[in-house]
């Protein structure tokens, strides 16, 4: 499971569709809790929120807004809660770590999605995140060298 912390606008049609895929699992299993993904890393952001239920509804709404003015067809509909009062925080190394994650994806995959992206150095988060200092979240798996990583300013 991937719930990405930038902007979905940087997303290639690939990407898009499987975080909208994902984030409705997480939705399930934060509606749902002690399923299989209950305890999934990339939950924990979501499940220390006053209602995470509300903060990924408000985190896959900005996945169809993205959907949307691309024409593509996600069904709204499909989001239970949104309205969460609070904004999820992302470390600066953490958005660092998984834009390059993400142009590593583009690059092999959408060369064009790629082109367009690869000299932005520092990426909008998503509009649920705000980015605060701080290294590669402790959830996060990466090798042992990537562990104190952040953006450079």
């Amino acid at each position: 499971m991937r719930l990405w912390s930038m902007h979905p606008r940087y997303f290639d049609r690939q990407a898009l569709t499987a975080c909208w895929r994902e984030g409705l699992l997480a939705q399930s299993v934060l509606t749902k809790p002690g399923g299989g993904y209950s305890h999934h890393p990339q939950l924990r952001r979501f499940q220390h929120t006053e209602n995470s239920r509300a903060a990924m509804g408000d985190y896959l709404s900005a996945i169809v807004d993205e959907a949307d003015a691309r024409g593509y067809r996600f069904s709204r509909d499909k989001i239970r809660v949104t309205g969460s009062r609070e904004q999820l925080h992302v470390n600066d190394g953490q958005l660092a770590y998984e834009w390059q994650h993400l142009l590593a994806k583009l690059q092999r995959r959408s060369p064009d999605t790629w082109i367009r992206w690869h000299e932005l150095h520092r990426p909008d988060p998503h509009p649920a995140f705000i980015v605060v200092g701080g290294p590669i979240a402790e959830w996060e798996k990466v090798p042992s060298h990537s562990a104190g990583q952040q953006i450079d300013e």
